[in-house]
C-alpha cells in the first residue's frame, strides 16, 4: 500500500531531521560512544518520542506504518537514535497502552510521549538470553500479604538499552505464582536501582547497553503490569513489536548505505571514467536496491499484522500471524543490511575500510541488528515453528 500523503509529509520531516541534525553528528557519537545531551530534547518535540502514544495521553498516535516510516528515516540519520526511539516506542510504550490500567496510562505514558522518562525493556540476562522461560530475576510478595502488598525485586539484567537513560524500565521477573513470570514497571529512581558494566559493542557505540542491578527493590503493587503471571505473553509481545523496530531501522541503514555508494561510485572515477559506468559496479548497484525493496516490503508486511492486532483483528500465531511476520522481517531486513552495507564497503575500496568514511560504521552497525531481539538463527527456529504449528 502506498503511504498518504500525511504519512509522506510525516517522512519527510523526519527525513530533514536526519538529514541535518542526525547524520552530522553521526560519526562523532560513534568515536565518543554517546549520543548528543539535547538529542531526545529534540526528538521530543517533534513529537517522535510520542509516536505510539494515543493522543489522549498526549502522543501523536501513528498507526504501525506511519510509525515504521519515521524509524527507516532516523536509523538512515543514526542507528543508534533509531535504535533508542525504536525500544522506548515500540515494546514499552505498546505494553503500557494495551495492557496497562487506568492509573499506570495516566502515570507514565504523557510522560513517555513529552520526553520527560525513557523508556527501556529489561529482559535479557547473563545465562538466559532474550527467553522469557529461563530468567532468574525474582519478585516476591512483602509481609503485606497476596493482597494489595508489595513486591521486591532483586536479579541483574544484561544488555538493557539506554539504561541510564531510562525513567522507566519494563522488568520481566519470576514472580511466586507457579511457573509465573510478571512485568513490572520500574522507575529507575527507586533505591536499589543500580546501572553498571556498559559494554563496549562493535557497533551502535552511541547508544548504550548496560547492566541493570535490582537489589531489594521495592515497587508497590501498581507496578505490576496485568496479572503476575501474564509476563511471559508479555515478552513475547514486547519481542514481536520490538523485531519490526529492528527491520525497520534495518532497511534505514541499508539506504544509507546504498545512498553512500551511488554517490562515491558516481564521482570515483578510474580509467577516465566513473566506476559507477562499469558493469560490475552497476551489477552491485542493482542487488543493493533489490535487497532494500524486498527489506522494506516484508518490514510493512509485518506491520500491518501489528496494525490488526491494535485495531482487535488479526492472530499472532500461525504462518501469516504477527509472530511468523516479525521474525521474517527482521531476518530479512538485517541480513539485507549486514550485504548491503557489506558491498557499500567493497565498492569504496581501501577507503570503505576507513574510519573517516561512512560505509565501515554502517556494516558495523548492521551486524547488530542480526543480534538484536533474538538472533537470526532463531528467527529461523521460531518461524520454522510457526510454519509447523498446525501440522
Amino acid at each position: 500500500m502506498s503511504p498518504t500523503a500525511e504519512q509522506l509529509e510525516i517522512q519527510s520531516l523526519a527525513r530533514d531531521f536526519a538529514e541535518g541534525e542526525l547524520r552530522p553528528h553521526s560519526a562523532d557519537w560513534d568515536a565518543a560512544q554517546a549520543l548528543g545531551e539535547d538529542v531526545f530534547d529534540s526528538l521530543a518535540e517533534l513529537g517522535f518520542l510520542g509516536m505510539t502514544v494515543p493522543e489522549e495521553h498526549g502522543g501523536l498516535g501513528f498507526d504501525t506504518a506511519t510509525y515504521l516510516l519515521v524509524l527507516e528515516e532516523l536509523a538512515r540519520g543514526d542507528a543508534s537514535v533509531a535504535l533508542s526511539v525504536a525500544i522506548h516506542s515500540g515494546p514499552v510504550t505498546s505494553l503500557l497502552a494495551h495492557h496497562g490500567s487506568e492509573a499506570q496510562k495516566a502515570r507514565w505514558l504523557p510522560r513517555l510521549a513529552a520526553g520527560d522518562a525513557v523508556g527501556a525493556l529489561a529482559l535479557s540476562e547473563t545465562d538466559t538470553g532474550g527467553d522469557p522461560s529461563s530468567i532468574d530475576t525474582r519478585a516476591r510478595r512483602d509481609e503485606a500479604g497476596q493482597d494489595g502488598g508489595s513486591w521486591i525485586l532483586d536479579g541483574e539484567k544484561r544488555w538493557v538499552t539506554g539504561a541510564s537513560q531510562a525513567g522507566l524500565v519494563v522488568v520481566f521477573a519470576r514472580t511466586d505464582e507457579e511457573d509465573g513470570i510478571g512485568a513490572f514497571l520500574v522507575d529507575t529512581s527507586l533505591e536499589g536501582v543500580t546501572v553498571s558494566g556498559r559494554e563496549t559493542t562493535m557497533g551502535f557505540r552511541a547508544s548504550e547497553t548496560a547492566r541493570l542491578r535490582l537489589e531489594d527493590v521495592r515497587v508497590g503493587s501498581d507496578a505490576l503490569l496485568g496479572p503476575a503471571d501474564h509476563g511471559r505473553t508479555y515478552a513475547h509481545e514486547a519481542l514481536d513489536v520490538a523485531r519490526v523496530g529492528i527491520a525497520a531501522l534495518s532497511v534505514g541503514i541499508t539506504r544509507a548505505a546504498l545512498e553512500h555508494a551511488i554517490r562515491y561510485a558516481t564521482e570515483r572515477e578510474q580509467f577516465g571514467r566513473s566506476i559507477a559506468r562499469f558493469g560490475a559496479i552497476q551489477g552491485k548497484l542493482a542487488d543493493m536496491q533489490q535487497r532494500v525493496s524486498g527489506a522494506r516490503a516484508l518490514t510493512h508486511r509485518a506491520g500491518e499484522a501489528v496494525q490488526a492486532l491494535v485495531n482487535g483483528g488479526g492472530r499472532r500465531t500461525g504462518p501469516d500471524g504477527l509472530t511468523a511476520r516479525a521474525a521474517v522481517a527482521k531476518l530479512a531486513a538485517s541480513e539485507a543490511a549486514s550485504w548491503v552495507a557489506d558491498e557499500a564497503v567493497q565498492i569504496f575500496g581501501g577507503y570503505g575500510y576507513m574510519r573517516d568514511y561512512p560505509v565501515e560504521k554502517l556494516l558495523r552497525d548492521a551486524k547488530g541488528t542480526e543480534i538484536f531481539e533474538g538472533t537470526n538463527e532463531v528467527m529461523r527456529r521460531v518461524i520454522a515453528r510457526e510454519l509447523l504449528r498446525d501440522t
